[in-house]
């Protein structure tokens, strides 16, 4: 049977992958200092067999290991990183742990290393089969801040593969074609001129009246964009004290679009809208553009694979202590149940099962569209929460520490495992998956929004 192989290779690496995980969750991080999460991955693919390269392509939390040889070359798209302000212990009552500023509130730590266990399972069936191709793991620093893929694919990297996957932790067993938006992130400063607000406004300029004024122009423009267009900010500034005409104020954007184009297009206008602020104040405006990364391209005929993978790969089976567990989590958010029961059985605590194939947008980013602008790729996700936690919560940090979290991680390696010895065995995949690749890029080029000038943030 395809797969048995990786299965049981998967299996016995059990221990080591679950140690993996807990150090990383033990130990979060944030985005760019993930230097433990990047050690604990190199160290444990070294033990099994992998080359490895760290610090690659300009960014010093990024690595890559490879085994084999020739084609396909398979792309594993781990991730590193953890959210700030969300750290807890593993209750089912929230209860963050005083010294840890982060917490794996999206589940990186099982999806970091469920993306090497699939390698250690992918090269294990490899080998026995004595099978052509190149496992290729890259470690991606950053993701929540949506440029690490970016920095990496600036300096050279994701070429060496012709294929990827991706898995994220998730409330449900599935395999999406729905797209994730592209985005762009950018800072507008605007600097005026001081003076004291009741004494002598009139010698002042207000920054904050600019970032004001943006931000009402920001949101007429709304009623002039297309639908799947998402504009939103932050002010992080806004002065002082209010008898002081504040001299500097500022705004954080994120725009959101269901392709690159609509946000270069919309972030362009935005850029107008706040130098016609700059203008009507008397203020001046300095753009920090942060970066950015492009919507999902999910392959529809890779999608078919990795989908017939997940329904051949054995389903966890979760014990009385973690449908518990599961249980107080979900009664935690009671509000999320009546919505979610209408797609689940009434009583559901953790997810088991398939999910039909889903083909709906999201509003959210990731940076593995960047990924999948250069060579065909799919995203799958597992069960690795209760069913009602709600994306970056602290629901989210509890599972991912717990056995829930590993049974879900473990799942999706031996998927992601399998995926990639079905690509192996039937040339054909590939070939349809490419040109499937082909015809929707046509003369498109992967233009990266990480652009040159940009440091990698402190």
């Amino acid at each position: 049977m395809l797969g048995k192989i990786a299965y049981e290779a998967i299996e016995n690496a059990r221990q080591d992958l679950e140690e993996a995980s807990l150090k990383i969750w033990e130990n979060p991080e944030g985005p760019y200092k993930e230097f433990l999460a990047c050690d604990v991955t190199c160290e444990l693919l070294a033990k099994y067999g992998f080359k490895i390269e760290k610090g690659l392509f300009g960014v010093p939390t990024s690595m890559r290991a490879t085994w084999g040889s020739g084609h396909p070359a398979i792309g594993l798209l781990g991730e590193f990183d953890a959210l700030p302000g969300l750290s807890q212990e593993v209750l089912a009552e929230q209860k963050p742990i005083p010294s840890q500023q982060y917490g794996h509130a999206c589940g990186h730590n099982l999806l970091g290393i469920a993306h090497v266990g699939a390698a250690i399972g992918l090269k294990a069936e490899m080998e026995a089969g004595n099978l052509p191709g190149t496992i290729v793991f890259y470690g991606c620093p950053a993701e929540e801040i949506l440029t690490g893929k970016g920095y990496m694919a600036r300096g050279g990297a994701f070429k060496d593969i012709d294929l990827c996957i991706a898995f994220h932790p998730s409330t449900t067993n599935t395999v999406s074609l729905g797209s994730y938006t592209a985005l762009n992130s950018a800072k507008f400063h605007f600097h005026g001129i001081t003076a004291h607000a009741g004494g002598d406004p009139h010698n002042g300029r207000s920054a904050l009246d600019a970032v004001e004024i943006m931000n009402i122009g920001a949101n007429y423009l709304r009623e002039h964009v297309e639908t799947d267009v998402r504009i939103h900010y932050a002010i992080t500034n806004g002065g002082m004290a209010p008898n002081i005409v504040p001299d500097y104020a500022s705004v954080w954007y994120y725009v959101r679009a269901l392709t690159r184009e609509k946000v270069e297009d919309t972030y362009n206008r935005l850029c107008k809208v706040a130098e016609g602020a700059a203008m009507i104040t008397g203020t001046r405006v300095e753009i920090e553009y942060m970066g950015g990364c492009y919507n999902t391209l999910n392959n529809a005929v890779l999608a078919e694979v990795a989908l017939e993978a997940m329904n051949e790969t054995p389903m966890p089976k979760y014990s009385a202590e973690e449908l518990e567990f599961a249980k107080k989590l979900n009664e935690t958010k009671k509000e999320n149940l009546e919505a979610i029961y209408k797609n689940h059985h009434p009583g559901t605590q953790i997810h088991e099962g398939i999910m039909p194939m889903q083909n709906t947008p999201a509003g959210g980013s990731t940076d593995v569209g960047d990924v999948q602008h250069m060579v065909p790729g799919i995203m799958i996700f597992t069960a690795c929460y209760n069913i009602a936690a709600p994306g970056h919560s602290w629901q989210i940090t509890a599972c991912s520490g717990h056995s829930i979290g590993n049974k879900g991680m473990h799942f999706a390696a031996k998927t992601m495992a399998l995926f990639g010895l079905k690509v192996i065995k039937d040339p054909q995949i590939y070939k349809k998956a490419k040109e499937e690749f082909d015809g929707y890029m046509g003369e498109k080029k992967y233009v990266c929004p990480v652009t040159p000038e940009l440091a990698i943030p402190e």
